[in-house]
């Protein structure tokens, strides 16, 4: 079966047929919630668990508030995808039940394009410039947590979260420079003090796909 691959849908308009056709793979009635700024506007497709980052060009800079009809389509191209991953929790959890975090989170459903299958940079080295073995393309599988994309793709470009205490702690994620991927972990392993000792067996709860940036 072939795969396809999401980073060729980086650098579309809104109204591409590509982009229509992933979409409706997974839903023919699926529409977006838009939200638009002057330097970025999101489609949020919450029942599908995706969100895209689109940026404007040419000078355009929508108002806010915008409506999908009146969005300049020509002046924006698709810089970002974001996958998510969102386990439900038991509905006595004290922890998650009515916080607004939660209700956050449980805006978007789980990917339905699970295994997520990503490609691998070949060109990938490590700090001290030596060249990495690396498989060809990485399947985020649901249950893939933080030392199977290690393992994957190397030690991260950049990281961050995990301090402070759990409850109010930003949970910890990776980002993969090279690779045009950012990572950011869900569930108790994620949070608090011992974040990053525990951040291995964290399962992924957003994935974002951005255009490769290269030293």
């Amino acid at each position: 079966m072939s795969v396809f691959n999401v980073r060729g849908l980086l650098g579309v308009t809104p109204s591409s047929d590509a982009l229509a056709q992933y979409i409706a793979s997974f839903s023919s009635a699926a529409e977006p919630e838009v939200k638009s700024y002057s330097d970025a506007v999101y489609f949020n497709y919450y029942a599908l668990g995706l969100s895209l980052l689109f940026t404007p060009k040419n000078g355009y800079k929508p108002a806010t508030g915008l409506t999908r009809s009146v969005l300049r389509d020509a002046d924006l191209v698709l810089e970002g995808l974001d996958f998510y991953n969102v386990p439900k929790p038991a509905a006595s959890d004290p922890k998650t039940k009515g916080t607004s975090a939660r209700k956050a989170e449980l805006a978007f459903s789980t990917f339905p394009g699970i295994p997520l299958v990503l490609t691998v940079a070949e060109d990938a080295t490590d700090k001290d410039g030596k060249a990495l073995s690396r498989p060809p393309q990485f399947s985020g599988q649901a249950d893939t947590t933080g030392k199977d994309f290690v393992a994957c793709f190397g030690e991260p470009a950049r990281k961050g979260g995990g301090a402070g205490p759990s409850s109010g702690s930003i949970a910890i994620w990776c980002e993969w420079t090279h690779d045009g991927l950012m990572v950011e972990f869900g569930g108790d392993e994620a949070k608090g003090p011992q974040a990053w000792e525990r951040g291995k067996d964290a399962i992924w709860k957003v994935i974002s796909v951005f255009e490769e940036k290269h030293a």
